[in-house]
């Protein structure tokens, strides 16, 4: 292919930093693109000015429906030149033109006879090019072109073939699944490439086919597969199989384990890598099974390839996440690989070792680290720092090493990422180590003397108001506490303020001093400095009589919000000045809202939370409104709960239909939001009857029929049940929609007058306990715990039967009970064994409940739960037990 000119120059800088392609514009490439009507082409210059045209259309230019038509077909006519390199170039500028379906006529007859033409690199090309932009028709006509080329002789011809089948078959897999016998003859081919993309065009023929792909797989696997990439694949489809019959096998065998094991001794070692990887990644995998995989990633450790090297080193590191103790062998391996060249390569090694170490080898990991962290980039040091917190935890007695180590690395330069991991991880092993607390929060404080970062400022600032009263020695904190008045800006400031407050509302003996710093604080040039200063003085008894802080004051400064800012702002842009107060237990308490449950009709803007921000009222007040609004629903009282919409018929079905479900202390309202899909018809009179037999505590007692459903134009029905009051009852109900159908003339957009009545099954609809809980979280949920007191704690154990994994009966409780996870413990980390999720909510009758879960894995795949539950009343925690052993 012609390159375009490039500069020579003796200086090397010089010509790096140059590119031919520097200050070319739109308009003065098409004006050169008429050299392609020039009588006598030049082959070197169209190649130039092709290349330049690729060049604009890859960086994003875009060109008019008039360019690119005279652009394509000027290019047409290079067709003549017999110049081979230009020819080529041809070919990719008409794929990147896309022409359309008229243009495609224009060359494709060109194309076709390149497609059968003596030169093998004309028919390759040109197959690639015509699948490209052909459509089904056309596909038609050359298929049998395309079965030939997939069992050519030629390896390119056959290579092209079988990858333009890979395109075709997301636009015309009926066409390709017809070439089966010709890719079956093609996967048997010597040629690497061929036997490559012929393996990969097969399986995806057969890919929804289960059992097809397990005799792919078997066949295969007896026979042999020449080429080293077909290998690969294989590897991946045998796993594939293997995850998918190990649900089916009651034997401990593993079908195609023998296969994956005996790929260890291939000859290549891109197949071996994958062979091990492959084993490595089997659910469930043993030690013996692992054994023959560590042992040959433990030889690509010492490989003189770096390639190999870093493939080893990541997935040693994934599997010491599951057997630390199967890859121990190979820590003599990457020791010696911490001071690699290849940095990613001297990180995994560094956190692989720190994972797989034991507690005598945790001070010499430690002097090589030091060594190592000025050497690598930021995002290198967050995974060593991660890896240092956990091994902390593992050994609680070698914190005071790893915390100086923290300690020492914060006071280096970093990015706020990096900065930010450290604090988080000494934050972390001072809840978690109770002798790290003291050193933890001095090396805290030194390190916000020199902080170049507000956000980390304020929240380790606000982590000392909770943390440092409770030490022995509080008043030992206050001078670095107090310097953040003087030396930084007011939003530091303010924080420093609230965290002072904090020490003297918890500690008496330290009032006078803190009330002295806080009117200094009253003359701060900012307001909120001062006006923080102000309330804590006048709450806190700052008129010169030390007393002792009174439970509901500390709760007023420093009670956790149990409301969301956004219902909480919303409510107040909401209330109007009057003679009554603005009441904050009447701002909605759902965490997050949900639009009102329309289907979005194509080819209209979204609405809701789709569409652009209006500033509407949160939904729980424009549900509440809607349901005031009908006066058989509008003595129900105070609406508790509005729950996502629940979808009662499939996808594109006739009529959409899904409900809300609203919770009243006493009653329970169903919202069947309705839309017409048909533009044919008209629903009149369109009601639910619900058959509630299967819910015994539910009586019917209200219903508002929906008069008029036209044409994509959603509406509403309701139908209302009684319930015993306060009283958590659940239960199944049968729905059918019952409607009048009037047939709408298309021209006139008029209905008949008369109609039919039919009906429409729906869904079946459960009020589960979950319906009965606010997802409600805590700012800090051990404050919160402690806050609740133990009188009306209730604590059981349960055995939640087989899982796959502990991330799923994590999911199963939370989505069970319908609370809120807290500080992100509802993400449990990849094969762990033992995880704790903290809940917190409001139950009917808006009762605070918070829930701690223990999880641990007893035997094989049984997960056993310890439930503690701490509640404002004694019957909500039992109730929480009963829905979860009834569950």
């Amino acid at each position: 292919m012609a390159q375009p000119l490039v500069k020579k120059d003796d200086d090397r800088d010089d010509e790096a930093d140059y590119s031919p392609f520097l200050g070319i514009e739109k308009g003065a490439v098409l004006q050169e693109a008429r050299v392609f009507n020039d009588p006598q082409l030049d082959p070197r210059r169209c190649s130039q000015v092709i290349t330049k045209l690729l060049y604009l259309l890859n960086q994003g230019e875009t060109f008019t429906k008039v360019e690119a038509t005279e652009v394509f077909f000027a290019v047409t006519k290079l067709f003549q030149s017999r110049d081979i390199g230009l020819r080529r170039m041809v070919y990719v500028m008409i794929k990147e033109l896309s022409p359309s379906a008229d243009e495609v006529i224009i060359v494709t007859s060109s194309l076709m006879k390149d497609m059968t033409s003596k030169t093998d690199m004309y028919r390759a090309n040109a197959i690639r090019v015509l699948c490209r932009i052909t459509d089904g028709t056309l596909l038609t006509q050359i298929e049998r072109y395309l079965k030939q080329a997939i069992v050519d002789k030629n390896p390119v011809v056959a290579s092209a073939a079988l990858v333009s089948g890979i395109h075709l078959l997301q636009t015309n897999p009926e066409i390709v699944k017809r070439w089966s016998n010709e890719v079956q003859e093609a996967v048997q081919s010597r040629a690497a490439l061929v036997q490559f993309h012929a393996l990969a065009l097969l399986h995806q023929i057969r890919q929804n086919d289960r059992l097809a792909v397990n005799k792919l797989v078997s066949s295969l696997t007896r026979g042999s597969v020449r080429s080293p990439l077909a290998q690969c694949l294989l590897i991946r489809y045998t796993s594939q199989v293997i995850r998918e019959s190990a649900n089916n096998t009651q034997t401990g065998d593993r079908p195609f384990y023998d296969f994956l094991e005996g790929c260890l001794r291939h000859k290549a070692e891109m197949v071996i890598f994958e062979a091990a990887r492959a084993i490595t990644e089997l659910n469930g995998v043993t030690s013996r099974e692992l054994t023959p995989a560590i042992t040959v990633l433990q030889l690509f450790l010492s490989s003189s390839k770096p390639v190999l090297r870093f493939a080893a080193v990541r997935t040693l590191n994934k599997v010491a996440m599951t057997h630390p103790m199967a890859v121990t062998n190979c820590n003599i391996d990457m020791e010696s690989l911490i001071s690699d060249q290849n940095r990613s390569i001297a990180t995994l090694a560094i956190t692989t070792l720190l994972k797989t170490g034991n507690e005598s080898s945790v001070d010499r990991l430690m002097k090589q680290i030091t060594n190592f962290m000025s050497d690598i980039a930021d995002e290198f040091k967050i995974v060593v720092v991660e890896a240092i917190r956990s091994l902390c935890l593992k050994f609680p007695l070698k914190h005071r090493s790893l915390m100086n180590f923290l300690s020492n690395i914060l006071r280096e330069e970093g990015g706020f990422e990096y900065k930010k991991a450290i604090v988080d991880s000494i934050v972390i092993l001072i809840r978690d180590i109770p002798e790290a607390k003291d050193s933890g929060l001095l090396h805290l404080c030194e390190f916000i003397e020199d902080c170049e970062f507000t956000y980390l400022s304020t929240q380790i600032l606000h982590f000392l108001g909770i943390e440092g009263p409770k030490t022995s020695d509080p008043s030992k904190y206050i001078r670095y506490i107090y310097n953040r008045v003087h030396l930084e800006n007011a939003t530091v400031r303010a924080g420093a303020v609230s965290t002072l407050a904090k020490f003297g509302a918890m500690v008496d003996a330290l009032k006078p001093r803190i009330f002295v710093l806080l009117r200094r604080c009253l003359f701060d040039n900012d307001d909120e400095v001062r006006d923080r200063a102000t309330l804590y003085l006048n709450t806190l008894g700052g008129n010169g009589a030390v007393v002792e802080t009174g439970e509901d004051v500390k709760e007023f400064l420093f009670g956790s919000l149990d409301i969301p800012l956004v219902n909480l702002e919303n409510s107040l842009k909401n209330y109007e000045p009057s003679e009554e107060s603005f009441d904050i237990n009447s701002v909605p308490k759902e965490v997050k809202t949900q639009p009102l449950a329309e289907k979005k009709a194509p080819g209209k803007k979204p609405t809701g939370l789709g569409g652009p921000p209006t500033g509407p009222p949160s939904t729980v007040d424009t549900y509440e409104k809607l349901l005031s609004s009908i006066p058989e629903f509008a003595n129900f009282g105070k609406l508790f709960k509005s729950s996502a919409p629940v979808e009662l018929t499939e996808a594109e079905t006739e009529y959409a239909v899904n409900v809300v479900k609203h919770i009243f202390d006493g009653h329970v309202v169903f919202q069947y939001n309705c839309t017409n899909t048909i533009p044919e018809q008209l629903l009149e009179n369109v009601t639910v009857i619900v058959d509630a037999s299967e819910a015994e505590e539910f009586a019917e007692v209200a219903s508002k029929p929906l008069r008029s459903l036209p044409y994509d134009s959603p509406g509403q029905t309701f139908v209302a049940f009684e319930k015993p009051e306060g009283v958590p009852a659940v239960g199944k109900f049968s729905n059918m929609l019952r409607f009048i159908v009037k047939e709408v003339d298309p021209s006139t957009g008029e209905a008949e007058d008369d109609g039919v009545e039919d009906e429409y099954q729906l869904e079946e609809l459960e009020v589960v306990a979950a319906d009965y809980m606010l997802k409600v979280g805590v700012s800090n949920f051990r404050n919160a715990w402690e806050s609740m007191g133990a009188d009306f704690e209730r604590v059981d154990e349960y055995g939640l039967g087989p899982r796959d994994n502990l991330a799923e009966a994590v999911n199963a409780v939370i989505n069970l009970l319908g609370m809120q996870p807290c500080e992100g413990t509802e993400v449990v980390p990849n094969s762990s064994r033992s995880h704790t999720c903290l809940l917190s909510g409001v139950y009917i009758g808006n009762v605070m409940v918070l829930v701690r879960l223990q999880f641990g894995i007893d035997g094989p795949k049984d997960v056993a739960m310890k439930l503690a539950v701490r509640s404002e009343d004694e019957a909500v925690s039992d109730a929480i037990h009963e829905i979860v052993a009834s569950g």
